[in-house]
């Protein structure tokens, strides 16, 4: 069973910059894709970022040029650096990989811009 834990949240001011995490249990990130969505209360989640098993990345136009996702194979890590950060950026930050089995979830870290 793969266990996917998102780290790094908090509360920051507009303009500032945050580091999440998201720490996989075996090594499923060195064969699928893995992909950040973000929810707000009473809405979908979106999806935010893409990086693919060869290093390819995609974002949302809402987030593309401040946010920047990376991947460390030996940790078994996936990072969302977000700079430049909105107000509208608040949400619950989510990491999601799937495999041939199954679709697996972190459960949410949350992150709050406000002055």
């Amino acid at each position: 069973q793969v266990q996917l834990v998102e780290s790094g949240g908090g509360l920051v001011q507009p303009g500032g910059s945050l580091r999440l995490s998201c720490a996989a249990s075996g090594t499923i990130f060195n064969y699928y894709p893995i992909e950040w969505y973000r929810q707000v209360p009473g809405k979908e989640r979106d999806w935010v970022a893409t990086i693919t098993r060869a290093g390819s990345t995609d974002y949302s136009p809402s987030v593309k040029g401040r946010f920047t996702i990376s991947r460390d194979g030996a940790k078994n890590t996936v990072y969302l650096q977000m700079n430049s950060l909105k107000p509208e950026d608040t949400a619950v930050y989510y990491c999601k990989t799937s495999d041939r089995q199954a679709i697996y979830w972190g459960q949410g870290t949350q992150v709050t811009v406000s002055s």
